[in-house]
């Protein structure tokens, strides 16, 4: 994968999960960065420019790298990919139409409300695998173009953790019976401090890891995901286990006990949980350079590469789940805009031992390229004994 698109895509990812309220959420970057992507290609100024930005692309290059991009991940053995875009048949369209969006992507919408809805679900389903069976997206009469993706991720773990009912006596979750994983690895880099936030790395048995991170208590979500991105991108960076089991494990998260094993190990522990949420993306449309291609068109409209009629963003939402269990995870993304006709427009030995016993963050990423997936916070856990 292209290594400059795997950064603009964690710093995206970045931008968002700063922006987070308070409880269990989880978002995929990954999964709107290409649609930013291709808007920008087809967008005219001022919102060619707001999107690019907001991408981190050239807007000339960005839909064909947004197809690269879902590709690549396509390609990858733990993922699944889709982008698809649909046009209304009555709708106009421009001459530079198919050198923004490849015939293959592009589908149809007839105005019938009930089976244009059929069919964008049916997609949703059929590309995450049936994790997510809509498309989070109104059908509504003025709906023109519906630009869409679709991420599911499927890993088993290399070393299962082993489940139990836990009581909690401490912390902010005290007083809670929780499904509650736990498992001990001899592999002391597979933990690292980065910048305040303690990260363990559960692999998978493919090319997917899942990265877990907590920092010191009074540490925002936002900052702990942040730089658990970061740290994403710095396989060997930070300080590693055997540095922090030396130094008598002062890390957020950590301590130091004992083993019988005949060598210091790891041992993490964390509550099993899963997480789904639905985000509309337009209540944060300066943030993902939207603000100039929801307001009212002036002239020829906001995307004159699509067709010459006035179009508008008028929905942008994501349905994003994410479940962690003790033998593996699973995660998947459906990310949908839609641009509307103007005129109708409507209104995430020693053992060094790590226990993630409060609020904590989370991200999968493809192991070769540090492309990350979905990035999530548990503020509580969600599955009670």
């Amino acid at each position: 994968m292209d290594a400059d698109v795997v950064r603009a895509v964690n710093r995206l990812t970045s931008r968002w999960v700063r922006s987070l309220q308070p409880g269990n959420t989880v978002v995929s970057g990954l999964g709107l960065w290409p649609l930013l992507a291709l808007l920008a290609t087809a967008a005219d100024e001022p919102g060619r420019g707001e999107l690019a930005e907001a991408a981190g692309v050239d807007a000339a290059s960005g839909a064909a790298q947004a197809v690269e991009l879902m590709a690549a991940v396509d390609s990858a053995a733990d993922l699944h990919a889709a982008l698809g875009v649909w046009v209304h048949e009555q709708l106009k369209l421009s001459e530079s139409f198919d050198s923004v969006v490849p015939a293959a992507l592009s589908g149809t919408l007839t105005g019938d409300q009930a089976a244009d809805k059929a069919k964008l679900d049916a997609w949703a389903a059929e590309h995450t695998d049936g994790l997510i069976r809509e498309m989070p997206l109104d059908v509504t009469p003025d709906l023109a173009v519906v630009l869409a993706s679709a991420l599911s991720l499927r890993t088993t773990w290399v070393r299962a953790f082993k489940e139990q009912v836990k009581r909690l006596h401490d912390g902010p979750w005290a007083g809670g019976s929780w499904h509650w994983l736990e498992r001990s690895d001899r592999d002391l880099s597979s933990v690292r401090l980065y910048d305040g936030v303690t990260v363990a790395t559960v692999a998978g048995d493919a090319d997917v890891d899942v990265l877990l991170g907590i920092g010191a208590a009074e540490a925002s979500a936002g900052d702990v995901l942040a730089g658990l991105l970061a740290a994403s991108l710095d396989v060997d960076g930070g300080v590693g286990g055997a540095e922090l089991l030396a130094g008598g494990g002062a890390a957020p998260g950590v301590s130091v006990g004992t083993t019988t094993a005949p060598a210091p190990e790891i041992r993490v522990s964390l509550p099993a949980f899963n997480v789904r949420v639905e985000h509309d993306l337009l209540a944060l449309r300066e943030l993902f350079g939207l603000s100039a291609v929801t307001s009212p068109p002036r002239g020829a409209g906001h995307f004159s590469a699509i067709s010459p009629e006035q179009l508008v963003v008028g929905s942008a939402r994501q349905t994003v789940l994410a479940r962690f269990f003790a033998t593996g995870f699973e995660a998947a993304a459906v990310t949908a805009i839609g641009l509307m006709r103007a005129s109708m427009q409507t209104s995430q030995s020693q053992r060094l031992e790590v226990s993630l016993d409060r609020p904590f963050g989370f991200v999968a990423v493809h192991r070769a390229s540090r492309l990350p997936v979905v990035a999530g916070w548990i503020d509580q856990p969600t599955e009670p004994a």
